[in-house]
């Protein structure tokens, strides 16, 4: 059930608010270039994953109302939110600015939040003393050996961004997926991420120790957040 929660609540500060001005577009520019770029703007280890930031034009509201030029920016860390998540929360928002109430929702079914608010009250003593174990002679800081046609300077640091490519297998060799994982009862996820694993295994020549992260339904609730 969604419900109004203060911005300190327990001693913990759930989210950061933040209010600031601008004079010039280079000014507000930079704003929003640090809004979207900078990684320091979260800490997931304090759970710190929202800020919503107040952006004025010259001079802070002395009566909370926001005027032509003025900004007001929600920014969510991507562990947080993604983008199927937008139009539901751009609904809730618009709904809850235009009634001054809330959605309502009475479901009762367990949701994957539910199991990770219990998992986090576990003691993990035991599960992190076997990983470190199991990684102690790995090289977690090295890179996959990829075939690049750029390669990165010594002095260049990862900034944390992702991108997004899409292309199309095509008619034929997607009917052959869809065959393939309905005659072999394998969720289509599941058949794009091993041929992804097996791709990787090529280009890198053999190698069998490689992370690869997928988005999956199960912990989705809701049908409008499945892909």
């Amino acid at each position: 059930m969604q419900q109004i929660i203060h911005l300190n609540q327990n001693g913990n500060k759930l989210f950061k608010f933040i209010e600031n001005t601008y004079t010039t577009h280079e000014q507000l520019n930079h704003i929003l270039h640090e809004e979207k770029y900078n990684p320091q703007l979260f800490d997931l280890a304090q759970g710190l994953v929202f800020r919503c930031h107040l952006v004025y034009y010259q001079q802070i509201s002395s009566n909370d109302l926001l005027s032509h030029k003025d900004l007001l920016i929600f920014n969510f860390h991507h562990a947080l939110f993604d983008f199927p998540s937008m139009n539901i929360f751009l609904h809730d928002l618009n709904q809850s600015y235009t009634t001054s109430q809330l959605l309502y929702d009475d479901n009762t079914n367990l949701r994957y939040l539910d199991y990770a608010v219990i998992e986090q009250q576990m003691s993990m003593t035991g599960a992190n003393m076997f990983w470190l174990d199991v990684l102690h002679d790995c090289k977690l800081d090295q890179p996959l050996p990829l075939p690049f046609d750029r390669y990165r300077l010594a002095s260049e640091h990862r900034t944390g961004c992702g991108t997004c490519i899409s292309f199309d297998f095509g008619q034929h060799l997607s009917h052959q997926f869809l065959t393939h994982a309905s005659s072999n009862n394998i969720p289509l996820e599941h058949l794009t991420f091993a041929i992804y694993f097996i791709f990787l295994f090529k280009l890198t020549n053999g190698q069998t120790d490689l992370c690869i992260s997928i988005n999956i339904n199960n912990n989705r609730y809701r049908d409008e957040l499945k892909s």
